[in-house]
């Protein structure tokens, strides 16, 4: 552990979010996750990944097994995150970002006046190459959110201690998948019509990466677009077997879409006031605390959109894989 303490003490610091030393960074994993983690076939030493969808408002923490897949190991639900479902552009617009980050030592902040908290590091090479900008995005404790995703101090606790005790064991980097929702056929449907459906699309391609693999998948960026496991330079070829098997997950995918649709799945937005949180906060086991704004907690406001806007869905129309 004390090998763990050094390396935590140098990490990233953020001015103005400090609360002074404190051993919270060293808190044990809960007895509960311990106790999972034995049941999957899994220890605290193995590979973690990360990946959390806004709607459902959910984290997950996936960890590597003895045969060397992921398996999931647990759910956490967000306590806050801020703006509307899609990917953070500029600076100061409240929006937490979707995309595929690389979490190091140097991002845990074991001193954050936000409880304990880690940095994204956005903007990452696809938000750099798409003119995005912003500083300081974060998952961190404390349950109030301003372009983050906050958690409980009690959840983050957990996570960072599974974080830290991986890096501690020799993993040099987690990925963090950040999607707007779950990428299912559903979803898809009824969001075939929001502007942002081509890079929600784009992020899909990595979904499926990894559902098909259970593997993390390599990110590159070729013409201003993720591209997963197709080398170094993000612009060669995937692998023969796994791009026949993406294509047809992909078009079992649209198919089952196409069908939402023509059964009268309307397409449809979501307004939030100022982001959302998960559905358990809004229960009366939910602690006045852990609430940072209550009118969040009835919902978005679900448009139906004009039927002009609907319409069948085919890669050629989202921008899909070719």
């Amino acid at each position: 552990m004390k090998a763990v303490a050094m390396m935590l003490g140098t990490a990233l610091v953020v001015a103005g979010c400090q609360d002074g030393y404190s051993n919270r960074h060293l808190a044990p994993i809960s007895p509960s996750t311990m106790a999972l983690m034995q049941a999957k076939g899994t220890n605290s030493s193995q590979p973690i990944l990360l990946r959390a969808f806004k709607k459902e408002a959910e984290l997950e923490v996936w960890k590597r097994g003895s045969g060397g897949r992921y398996a999931l190991l647990k759910t956490y639900p967000i306590c806050r995150w801020s703006g509307q479902l899609g990917p953070k552009v500029r600076e100061g617009d409240r929006q937490a970002p979707e995309g595929f980050y690389t979490i190091t030592p140097a991002a845990m902040n074991p001193n954050s006046a936000l409880y304990l908290s880690f940095n994204l590091g956005f903007p990452n090479e696809y938000d750099r190459a798409n003119d995005r900008t912003g500083s300081y995005l974060m998952v961190h404790g404390s349950c109030s959110s301003r372009g983050c995703f906050a958690m409980t101090d009690e959840a983050i606790s957990d996570v960072y201690a599974l974080a830290r005790e991986a890096f501690a064991a020799g993993q040099r980097e987690f990925q963090f998948q950040s999607y707007p929702f779950r990428m299912t056929p559903e979803n898809l449907a009824k969001h075939r019509a929001d502007p942002n459906i081509v890079f929600w699309r784009n992020l899909k391609e990595g979904d499926d990466v990894f559902a098909l693999t259970r593997q993390v998948p390599q990110i590159g960026v070729c013409d201003r677009r993720y591209t997963f496991n197709t080398g170094k330079d993000g612009c060669g070829l995937q692998e023969p077997s796994l791009f026949a098997a993406l294509k047809n997950k992909e078009r079992a995918d649209d198919l089952r879409t196409n069908q939402l649709v023509a059964a009268g799945v309307p397409a449809v937005k979501l307004v939030y006031r100022d982001g959302g949180q998960n559905t358990a906060f809004s229960s009366g086991a939910a602690k006045v605390g852990e609430i940072s704004r209550p009118e969040a907690l009835t919902g978005p406001e679900e448009i139906i959109l004009e039927p002009s806007s609907t319409g069948s869905v085919s890669p050629a129309a989202t921008g899909s894989r070719s």
